[in-house]
């Protein structure tokens, strides 16, 4: 056993007499001065646990524009209605390194050290004192927005649009990309035992794929156009399935991206380029159907995108604009007021995860070749690097040492 942790001594031996056991001296002088305060090896297991975690709490740190840390930090304590998570598996957002590359997103603004990260899973470790539906050992996937206050939103079921809402890893509001991490234990998920705790962080894509679909109108025999095989546009792609398309076109500008989303069940792919006319794709799309779509799911955000989006859906069909560009975008109003195609916003998701995990539970919903790159904790710079040059799908960081597994 190593002799120091932090700035406890610690020593196996048998003094007092006839007492062998473990003793901690916080003075760091001679051992034979803690023979009046031994500890019983309960509190001191807990002890170490603690010292431990408080040497091991590596958190991704990002300081500002373009600094990102990797730097330890103290691990929190959970209040009445929290739990102290071990995270496990953690993935990497566009949003994270949107934050790591501009200090910005919107009127979000970076303006001191915020740990990154919001697509997470762990395991629980401790439990507040009002907490009773989980239990140490628990498995549990993160719903990383919580409602501070019962606003009218909250009240409504729409929690995601108040505007004092917490959520991880939007300024200034830490996330859970470290070893240790506190969370409201209402927003957090236990999983069923056949569900891995990386489909447990990629619940959070998946519940923008849920709420898109809900917000869309999805049901059996849609026809649904998806613009972008990013991570948002695939699992968009997957949930439409579930939830009973009949037909999905989905529209990016790699081909790999689009190999990606045949595997995944799309019917039909079609490679975009720079500079191509949204109504002429539009009519492409139109024509691999034979008709103009239900609905459209925009996942892009890019201003020629949401033009094709308006073209392609049917008269009284629904666009949903998933994807974030421009704060200002020119777009065919006339043309979608007149054909009564409904414009709808998306901003994250509301009561998703139990029909995630559902999901996932059953076999209906397949996440896991999403996940293309893996990397320990240690390794984050790399890790967001990678998922900066766009390579793979979706870059998964592991935070337990001692598991790197899925």
């Amino acid at each position: 056993m190593p002799s120091r942790f932090n700035q406890w001594r610690i020593c196996y031996g048998t003094n007092p007499p006839n007492r062998p056991g473990m003793y901690f001296d916080t003075q760091q002088h001679d051992i034979s001065n803690t023979a009046a305060h031994p500890l019983s090896s309960t509190s001191l297991l807990s002890t170490l646990l603690t010292t431990v975690m408080e040497l091991n709490n590596l958190s991704a740190v990002l300081h500002s524009k373009g600094d990102l840390r990797l730097e330890t930090r103290p691990v929190p304590k959970p209040g009445p209605n929290e739990v102290l998570l071990q995270m496990h598996s953690v993935g990497i957002c566009g949003s994270d390194v949107h934050y790591w590359q501009h200090g910005r997103i919107g009127d979000f603004v970076l303006t001191k050290p915020m740990v990154l990260g919001h697509e997470a899973a762990g395991r629980v470790i401790k439990v507040g004192s009002a907490v009773k539906h989980l239990q140490v050992g628990d498995r549990v996937a993160i719903e990383p927005g919580v409602p501070r206050e019962t606003d009218e939103f909250f009240k409504n079921g729409r929690y995601n649009l108040s505007p004092t809402i917490f959520f991880c890893a939007t300024p200034p509001d830490d996330g859970n990309l470290c070893r240790y991490y506190t969370h409201n234990a209402n927003f957090c998920y236990k999983l069923p035992d056949n569900v891995t705790f990386e489909e447990g962080a990629l619940i959070e894509p998946l519940s923008v794929g849920i709420h898109a679909c809900r917000r869309a109108g999805v049901t059996l025999g849609s026809t649904v156009l998806v613009c972008g095989a990013g991570p948002i546009g695939l699992v968009s792609l997957l949930v439409a399935k579930a939830m009973g398309a009949a037909q999905v076109v989905i529209t990016d500008l790699f081909p790999e991206r689009l190999a990606m989303a045949k595997e995944l069940g799309a019917d039909f792919q079609l490679v975009v380029k720079r500079g191509d006319e949204p109504k002429q794709l539009a009519k492409s799309v139109e024509d691999m159907l034979g008709a103009q779509l239900h609905i459209t799911i925009e996942c892009s955000g890019v201003e020629s995108s949401i033009q094709t989006a308006i073209y392609a859906t049917r008269s009284g069909g629904v666009v949903v604009l998933v994807g974030l560009g421009s704060e200002m975008t020119n777009v065919p109003l006339v043309n979608a007021a007149t054909r009564e195609v409904d414009i709808r916003g998306v901003f994250r998701y509301c009561n998703t995860w139990p029909m995630a995990i559902a999901m996932l539970a059953s076999g209906k919903v397949n996440v896991k070749p999403l996940v293309t790159h893996r990397f320990p904790l240690e390794q984050a710079a790399q890790a967001f690097e990678t998922t900066r040059q766009g390579l793979g799908i979706k870059v998964m960081l592991k935070c337990d040492q001692n598991d790197q597994n899925p």
